[in-house]
């Protein structure tokens, strides 16, 4: 039971390891915890959208992808020019002593190796999320996130992620809340 909640202990790094490749943008920030966890919603809207993959398997998959990074810090796009993580040590270390470090191990490498339709949702949902991300901070007045957008719908693999992708950066990223024709916003709701 120790070792499990060592575990459980290591994962809460994740929501003080911050995405390091915004600072290059110069705007917004997140965790890495934050970002996993907009990635799991958007693995299992993939998943449901293709229908043709075990929907559990993409969502375990997007929950664990960067839990390595609570070893070795994330490594944006600049740093891995230069640096190497050893993913699978950190992941081997991580799962050392687990009752299911079988298959966190398995789940890690098949997201790594990308040798299944379901890591590559699961790697389709990672770069959404980045895409998402982006669009916010583009609508939110930073214009370099347009630059980053092309490489990103570029990784994307699944026929589901491009469309998903290309309707993302064609609507306003408030459009869920404000409904700009709607009289509402001149007094609230106030007679």
């Amino acid at each position: 039971m120790d070792r499990i909640v060592e575990f459980l202990f290591e994962v809460g790094m994740l929501k003080r390891t911050p995405r390091s490749g915004w600072q290059f943008l110069g705007a917004g920030s997140e965790s890495v915890a934050e970002h996993v966890f907009r990635t799991a919603m958007i693995a299992f809207v993939l998943a449901r959208m293709d229908g043709t993959v075990d929907a559990d398997k993409v969502l375990r998959l997007a929950l664990m992808h960067d839990l390595p990074e609570t070893r070795t810090g994330d490594l944006n796009y600049v740093n891995q020019k230069y640096v190497q993580a050893d993913e699978a040590r950190a992941a081997d270390d991580i799962s050392r002593g687990l009752p299911f470090a079988v298959e966190l191990r398995e789940l890690l490498a098949e997201y790594r190796d990308e040798s299944t339709p379901e890591a590559i949702i699961a790697h389709d949902a990672d770069q959404i999320e980045m895409l998402l991300q982006l669009k916010e901070n583009l609508d939110g007045g930073s214009p370099a996130a347009a630059d980053w957008t092309p490489f990103v719908e570029r990784r994307l693999r699944t026929d589901t992620g491009k469309t998903l992708a290309r309707r993302i950066l064609e609507q306003d990223s408030a459009s869920w809340w404000f409904d700009r024709d709607s009289e509402w916003w001149i007094r609230g709701g106030k007679d």
